[in-house]
């Protein structure tokens, strides 16, 4: 059941402001009244039950505007104990009765009951004005009870011997020790609203079941989420330059990293010189892989440490992955061999979980076999320009007869095509037609200034680039 929003009047004007501290204040026509608690829950507790009290008395629904952390939010509370966001559809799931007590969840509703007052008596001005209003208000909700198994909490009102039988009560049927349930609880890997109105209703107890977006974006983080069993490879790879290589190694990167709890390294596998150690942050030293190649003895000694590495690798503090950058001096002239590479994936496999290729722009020498060799997973990166998605096709195509590992790798490789230019959806869409049926999975990333020059900063970029990034992360991680 939704709330009839054509019983919404413009009066009573109703605002609640939500402070970090664990205060509040609500506003009824200008009448203030303030809420104080020992945490943010019980606060938000006050505050909901005031709104059911106010509406009671209205007898139709009311609006409020509320303000918090999140910013502004306009809901509608109804007598009836419903809660509606008005911005959005009324939906079955952005409206919850929260009246009725659910039959499979007793101890949960008796809980809600007990934090949820009757109504007090309200005054001309709609505010109440009986003791145990506003800040004087304090309940103590019987959380003990709540949250025990229903099979324990049946055991407590069962009679013991020689005591009277409890009115209501069934008998307690004796079982093995073993069948016993955990007095613990098991909390969800993900809190259950992590955005937007959703999330400030599950704060007081209101507990409305996650959109479809939200639930699309946990499942994403789930899967970058994951650590695997030894040290995984993921190869970013195009012959063409300017083909958005080190933009799609440095997020990954980074998707990874924050989610997955650091073990990523970003490794600058050009034969020459790249620049991921340009488009990343450096730190206090100058190392490159030639340093990492010179001490790979000690790197790789039983006697090391996870720390010996920290002197060859930058870290990037915000996304919490470590860069290897390639040999950018000007007068070097070391080029990488595949026997290099085979040493350099020796040392990231003994101190990271994943490690992330970029492979340059050269697929004859041996380096760019040697990376093929150990990869589990193939990403290749394009723009909406068609000499670069022409490139990405040829490689892949390269790849399908060169040996059946590398063939493995083309049928299953993530295409990631990135707007070169603004307003280029339809152009992106048409490319990715093109790779879709030959490949595991292609999609597409929105145009973002941010990654046009200079230092690449995920936080940067737009909501929209992000969680199209995610997206993309998460369909790198079905292939490891």
């Amino acid at each position: 059941m939704t709330i009839d929003q054509s019983l919404i009047q413009n009066k009573p004007v109703i605002s609640a402001i939500i402070n970090a501290d664990h205060t509040g204040v609500l506003s009824v026509n200008g009448i203030e009244e303030r809420f104080a608690a020992d945490d943010a829950i019980r606060m938000r507790t006050l505050l909901m039950t005031r709104l059911f009290e106010i509406a009671i008395a209205h007898g139709r629904p009311v609006r409020v505007s509320t303000m918090d952390e999140n910013g502004l939010t306009g809901l509608l509370v109804s007598p009836d104990r419903q809660v509606e966001q008005e911005d959005e559809p009324a939906t079955p799931d952005s409206v919850q009765d929260i009246g009725a007590p659910s039959p499979q969840t007793p101890a949960t509703a008796a809980a809600m009951a007990s934090e949820v007052p009757p109504p007090e008596p309200i005054s001309a001005q709609g505010i109440s004005t009986a003791p145990g209003t506003g800040a004087s208000i304090s309940a103590t909700p019987d959380h003990e009870s709540a949250s025990l198994p229903p099979s324990h909490l049946s055991a407590t009102s069962a009679r013991g011997p020689g005591d009277p039988l409890i009115a209501g009560a069934a008998p307690t049927t004796r079982r093995a020790l073993r069948e016993a349930e955990s007095f613990l609880s098991t909390p969800p890997p993900h809190p259950l609203h992590a955005q937007g109105v959703r999330r400030w209703l599950s704060a007081v107890g209101i507990n409305i079941e996650p959109s479809d977006a939200e639930q699309e974006e946990r499942a994403d983080i789930e899967a970058v989420s994951r650590h695997w069993p030894g040290t995984r490879t993921i190869m970013v790879a195009n012959r063409k330059g300017g083909a958005n290589k080190t933009p799609t190694v440095k997020n990954l990167a980074a998707v990874f990293a924050r989610h997955g709890g650091g073990g990523v390294l970003a490794y600058d596998g050009n034969p020459e010189v790249g620049t991921l150690g340009w488009r990343t942050e450096q730190g206090d030293h100058q190392g490159t892989v030639l340093d990492a190649l010179q001490n790979s003895t000690e790197l790789l000694a039983a006697s090391a440490v996870s720390g010996d590495i920290a002197r060859y690798v930058h870290h990037q503090p915000a996304d919490k992955f470590d860069v290897l950058r390639s040999d950018d001096s000007l007068v070097g002239t070391h080029i990488m061999t595949g026997d290099d590479v085979e040493i350099i994936h020796q040392v990231a496999a003994k101190y990271y979980r994943l490690l992330v290729m970029d492979s340059g722009n050269v697929d004859r020498g041996s380096d760019w076999t040697s990376m093929i060799a150990h990869t589990n997973q193939l990403v290749v990166p394009t723009t909406t320009m068609e000499d670069r998605a022409e490139a990405a096709l040829l490689m892949l195509q390269a790849l399908q007869e060169r040996d059946e590992h590398a063939a493995r790798l083309a049928r299953d490789a993530v295409v990631i095509i990135s707007q070169w230019q603004p307003r280029e959806h339809a152009m992106a869409q048409r490319i990715a037609e093109g790779f879709r049926p030959y490949v595991r999975a292609v999609l597409t990333v929105p145009f973002d200034p941010a990654l046009k020059s200079g230092r690449i900063i995920h936080d940067a970029l737009s909501p929209a680039s992000r969680r199209a990034w995610l997206r993309a992360a998460a369909a790198v991680s079905q292939g490891l």
